[in-house]
This record gives structure tokens, C-alpha cells and sequence, in this order.
């Protein structure tokens, strides 16, 4: 009586897994952050141009740093999450100063008063 029991409860249990399967159980492998299915080191990477810029206030922005954060301003939550990463971190860069590339690149879209960090975007 035992044996039938322990196969019944197999049996059950290969089903529950196959209908979570076939209904595609969402876990965390599938979770995206605030770039959406981007690497957020790997973004951090395409702001290179801007590392100098992200370091001194005063520095003269290059047309490609702009270019690239003309893309990035679109998504502030993942340009933010970009300044605090570990890739901007070892590059130097410094997210209250970073915050100010838009405006100095003169992005009217820019996120105006967008709180990063402690920081806002100007």
C-alpha cells in the first residue's frame, strides 16, 4: 500500500513541475533591472568617453561623451544606476559631477530635478 502511495505523490509532483513549465514560471533569473535586460557594468562601458568629464565639473565635455548620454538621459533610472556602478566606481568617476554632463551637453530632454543617489540631475 505504501509503494502506490510514494508513486502517486512522484506522479503529482512531475505534473506540478511540468505545468509550471508549460505556463513558464517566471523566477528571479528573469528578473531585469533598471536597464531593462542590459548589463548595468556593461552600459557603464559606453560611457568611457565621458570618464574625464565625470571626474572634473569643469571639464570640457567631448561631441561623443554628449552623444552617448543623449541615449542614456532617455532612461534615468538607468543612467543612475550606471553612475553607481562598480565599472564607474573604478574608472573614477564621481556620480555628483557625473549628474551635470546633460546640461553641460546643452540635452534639452535632460531629467531635471531626477534624484540620483543624493543627487539631483541639473
Amino acid at each position: 500500500m505504501e509503494t502506490p502511495v510514494k508513486y502517486m505523490f512522484v506522479l503529482a509532483f512531475l505534473a506540478s513541475m511540468t505545468i509550471a513549465g508549460l505556463n513558464r514560471v517566471v523566477g528571479t533569473g528573469y528578473y531585469y533591472g533598471p536597464c531593462g535586460k542590459h548589463d548595468i557594468e556593461k552600459e557603464a562601458e559606453k560611457l568611457e568617453p565621458c570618464a574625464y568629464a565625470a571626474q572634473h565639473r569643469r571639464a570640457p565635455v567631448s561631441e561623443q561623451c554628449c552623444t552617448v548620454m543623449e541615449k542614456k538621459v532617455k532612461n534615468p533610472a538607468c543612467l543612475c544606476a550606471v553612475l553607481f556602478s562598480q565599472t564607474a566606481y573604478n574608472a573614477g568617476v564621481r556620480p555628483e559631477i557625473a549628474v551635470s554632463i546633460p546640461k553641460r551637453c546643452n540635452i534639452a530632454d535632460r531629467p531635471v530635478g531626477y534624484k540620483c543617489g543624493g543627487t539631483s540631475f541639473h
